[in-house]
């Protein structure tokens, strides 16, 4: 079925003089001449073989329809502004911006990222550390990477670790009169946790028969597990490592496993994304490249 329109930019043209009772003021506003306003308008009203505006000589009035067409039309062009930001955003000209917890981004995200760089060479993103889970805001991010068992509702989820833990300490807690050389000497040191892990310490202790023996809440609480591995590495206490976060002290020699029992669990990083595939040009080149890393990662623990 054919749709008999005004032409887009007469309406306009009575849109914006109705609002402001003025063809000079939209004249302004539309960045035209006040005689091309005028005429659009007029040809609105040749067009639908009604007038819509009563001509004072230093004012305007709406007719009665005009006055009726005005609601209609500013409804049109809000469904066709809102039209046109659900399918290309806002933002389609903006940096792609990620929030991701402050650890992975820091120890996964980071070192990675020069891979991404090299590959995508003039592609640069925004990456926006977070702390604690906070409802995603799509007004703001087109992915968040966050931890847990991959269930948030109304949200895509896309699973990027696959984790084990086990303790992490400095080098300097091997050796000593309290050295660490059984799971039973954990007892002479702080345990270090993070807030917000389910699967922590009594889940590790009770694999290494401990469960019991040791109190698994004691010692020092963190919100990062970024502070929690700088008091280990400092030789304060001993934290429990996931495997995706403690690699690259791990290779620098920073912290070490004084253990060879490493516990797999259900929790991990997952990158989230709205139900609507996200309208962003780069979207699609960075969750790829994430897959890649992810499996990747996912191999390199399978071969161990």
């Amino acid at each position: 079925m054919t749709r008999k329109l005004p032409p887009l930019t007469w309406l306009r043209a009575f849109e914006a003089s109705a609002r402001s009772l003025s063809f000079t003021q939209a004249a302004v506003e539309l960045n035209l001449t006040q005689a091309a306003i005028s005429k659009q308008v007029k040809l609105l009203e040749l067009y639908l073989r009604e007038q819509l505006f009563i001509r004072n000589p230093r004012s305007l009035e709406l007719t009665k329809t005009g006055a009726a067409y005005l609601p209609k039309v500013r409804d049109s062009f809000d469904r066709l502004a809102a039209g046109t930001y659900e399918v290309f955003g806002r933002r389609r000209s903006e940096l792609l911006t990620v929030r991701c917890a402050v650890g992975f981004s820091v120890n996964w995200l980071g070192p990675r990222l020069p891979r991404f760089m090299e590959r995508h060479p003039g592609l640069f993103i925004r990456i926006v550390s977070s702390v604690w889970g906070e409802e995603f805001d799509r007004e703001q991010f087109d992915f968040d990477i966050r931890y847990g068992v991959g269930k948030w509702p109304g949200l895509n989820s896309q699973r990027l670790t696959w984790e084990t833990i086990t303790p992490v300490c400095s080098p300097l807690l091997l050796q000593g009169e309290n050295a660490i050389r059984r799971p039973e000497d954990l007892a002479n040191h702080p345990l270090l946790h993070v807030l917000g892990y389910e699967e922590g310490w009594g889940l590790w202790l009770n694999a290494a028969g401990l469960g019991g023996e040791i109190d698994k809440g004691r010692g020092l609480h963190f919100d990062t597990s970024l502070i929690a591995f700088e008091v280990a590495a400092k030789g304060a206490g001993v934290a429990l490592g996931r495997s995706s976060m403690t690699g690259e002290d791990l290779l620098s020699g920073r912290l070490v496993t004084p253990f060879d029992l490493a516990i797999p669990i259900d929790e991990a990083f997952h990158l989230i994304s709205p139900p609507e595939e996200t309208a962003h040009p780069d979207a699609i080149l960075f969750r790829d490249w994430l897959r890649e890393e992810a499996g990747l990662e996912k191999a390199a623990e399978t071969l161990k």
